[in-house]
């Protein structure tokens, strides 16, 4: 049997129950893609479940919590020319990472595929969907799809060299709301990043809380502000959200967080290029709703995107807040 032109990354954390699930149909998908484990230091059975239950998954196993940066030690590990993301949650659609591949092939410029996300056992479409769709950033003749700065971390099928020459997920931000600084990135060096309703993921979220999850996609927010938009707009994000610690315990701990973590991001500090730069500013004016409330994320919802690092449940709620991603930095 010919091979897979694409691999499948797993980043996952003390989720060895429901990671069973996902890989169970991921194996039973007609393109039989190879598949990878990042194991961020579990403390449970998940090493040993997939040893013993999937012997054809290659587990890569970390020594410590490296966050949504084990994706990227993932990608390493493979020499698939294209790459599919799925947290402990998350499958592909059959077909649906064939008809990446023929999307990859087609369009050299094509970095990103931001995929249709339907979730739960009903196949609910994720809200997000619509929103891709209507990205007021339109189609690109080179491209196929719907130009989007958005995406959900475990619906995205990424060219392999595109994902490396733009760095991977920051490790600044380790979890939370990192997908708008990859989106940023991959588009300023000329990557295509596309939302192509043709591919399908599932989506299978866990109803618990996930504590302190707010407060990361809050920092994550003005760190990414900081990182990549112009300085004004960095200034009015921290003031925000300066503004609401004084009565907000969890915009308190991210600005906290934020604060800790400034050196670092004004050391990596590189902004946007200015066509790139127009484009953000355009989704932050976008009349679909993307404005900054506490507790959401840089679009004005709560992130999704789980890096499995052992917060990795979500709400009913944060799954319908997430109609908004597409519009990432959008103005509070």
């Amino acid at each position: 049997m010919e091979r897979s032109p694409i691999g499948v990354v797993i980043a996952t954390r003390d989720r060895s129950a429901s990671l069973a699930v996902t890989l169970r149909h991921l194996l039973a998908l007609p393109e039989r893609p190879e598949i990878v484990v990042v194991d961020n230091a579990s403390t449970d059975d998940t090493r040993a479940l997939v040893a013993r239950e999937f012997p054809r998954v290659r587990v890569v196993a970390l020594p410590s919590n490296r966050g949504a940066l084990a994706r990227t030690h993932g990608v390493r590990a493979l020499h698939t020319p294209y790459v599919a993301f799925s947290d402990d949650d998350s499958w592909w659609a059959p077909g649906a990472l064939a008809e990446a591949a023929r999307l990859f092939d087609a369009h050299p410029r094509l970095g990103l595929v931001a995929a249709r996300t339907l979730v739960g056992p009903r196949n609910e479409p994720d809200p997000l969907n619509e929103v891709l769709a209507a990205s007021p950033l339109g189609p690109a003749v080179d491209l196929p799809g719907t130009q989007v700065l958005g995406f959900l971390a475990c619906a995205s099928v990424t060219r392999r060299t595109s994902y490396l020459d733009a760095g991977g997920f920051h490790p600044l931000l380790f979890f939370g709301a990192e997908e708008t600084l990859l989106a940023y990135d991959l588009a300023a060096r000329g990557w295509g990043v596309t939302h192509c309703p043709e591919v399908v993921a599932h989506h299978h979220p866990s109803p618990k809380p996930r504590p302190g999850r707010p407060a990361a996609q809050r920092r994550n927010e003005v760190l990414t502000a900081w990182l990549r938009r112009p300085l004004p707009h960095a200034l009015a994000r921290t003031r925000d959200l300066a503004a609401d610690a004084r009565r907000d315990p969890q915009a308190r701990r991210a600005l906290h967080e934020t604060l800790t973590r400034l050196p670092g991001a004004l050391r990596a500090r590189r902004p946007l290029p200015p066509h790139l730069e127009r484009a953000a500013r355009l989704l932050d004016t976008d009349p679909a709703g993307t404005h900054g409330r506490p507790g959401t994320d840089a679009a004005g919802t709560p992130s999704a995107d789980a890096a499995r690092t052992g917060d990795t449940a979500d709400t009913a709620d944060a799954a319908a807040g997430r109609r908004a991603r597409a519009h990432l930095g959008g103005a509070p």
